[in-house]
């Protein structure tokens, strides 16, 4: 277990910027992300001190090395969980370490993959659920499936062990992505994993079953969506963040109905702009320096 005041979730510019403001104060300051999708060869005309365009590629290495002059450890890491300690303090579990933090920073943006089940909208919150944390408990010794190919989805699986034994998971028809460490882990659970694709859910009033794609139906009464990479949302609802939709709830300090949880850049959904996470992201560094403040002082009264 690793430990740090403040721990960013995304390598993003409203990660990086929240970085260099709570670097700059002097706090230990873990960004977890790999390159962002704005790191890519495509040109960038419209953001404020730059004449000349400069492509995304070039304006997030810029942001990483003045994060990094400022102290910020930078770790191509995916953060799989975030839960609440009952100290205060967070535990984010990445795919290669554990961290506990004082104070997090989501600032992953909002990408969420949907699994393609026809008729899933019609079991949300009928079986179908997208937080383990959050509704794992209504699924105690149920048979459960879990839906997605890498390490989120078997990090989500291996969590599941706490209320079920009854566990599988499918891919989707995608590519195995999970690393040996949690290939592993889910070997020694027994839990198996499947290439097949569920197409469509069953039961009625809540699911009972899911329908594959060759027609043949898998008894289950618990679907659990963990396609790609977890998102912002998916930890906003572990934390118990108030979401709208697809997006964050925060104020004009960026701090959520959570203390020391801070949100920032696209994830938050206001004018999805370079300029906005930027200025964003200084608001949510901002105030998490003054939460840690506030907690080591509390600490030494």
């Amino acid at each position: 277990m690793q430990h740090t005041q403040c721990l960013i979730i995304g390598a993003g510019p409203a990660g990086l910027s929240a970085a260099i403001y709570t670097a700059r104060a002097g706090m230990d300051t873990v960004v977890a992300g790999c390159e962002p999708k704005i790191a890519g060869d495509y040109d960038i005309d419209n953001y404020f001190g730059f004449p000349e365009t400069i492509s995304g590629r070039e304006l997030i290495t810029r942001g990483v090395r003045q994060a990094e002059r400022f102290g910020a450890l930078l770790a191509c890491e995916r953060v799989l969980a975030v839960h609440a300690g009952d100290d205060g303090a967070f535990h984010v579990v990445t795919d290669k370490n554990e961290y506990e933090a004082k104070a997090v920073v989501i600032a992953a943006g909002v990408a969420r993959v949907r699994p393609g089940i026809s008729n899933i909208a019609d079991y949300e919150g009928k079986g179908v659920s997208y937080c383990v944390s959050c509704d794992g408990f209504f699924f105690r010794g149920r048979k459960v499936v879990v839906v997605g190919e890498g390490n989120y989805a078997a990090n989500q699986a291996l969590e599941l062990t706490n209320f079920t034994k009854d566990i599988a998971i499918y891919t989707q028809g995608k590519e195995t992505a999970m690393g040996d460490g949690f290939a592993a882990k889910l070997d020694a659970a027994g839990i198996p994993v499947s290439a097949a694709k569920i197409v469509r859910l069953s039961g009625e009033p809540a699911m009972t079953a899911a329908v594959l794609e060759d027609g043949s139906e898998v008894a289950a009464e618990g679907l659990f969506v963990a396609m790609g990479q977890a998102s912002a949302l998916d930890f906003a609802k572990t934390l118990g963040v108030t979401t709208r939709g697809a997006f964050i709830e925060a104020d004009h300090e960026q701090k959520t109905n959570v203390p020391g949880v801070f949100a920032a850049g696209d994830c938050v959904g206001h004018f999805m702009q370079i300029s906005v996470a930027v200025g964003e992201g200084a608001k949510a560094g901002r105030a998490a320096i003054a939460h840690v403040k506030e907690l080591s002082e509390k600490a030494g009264a």
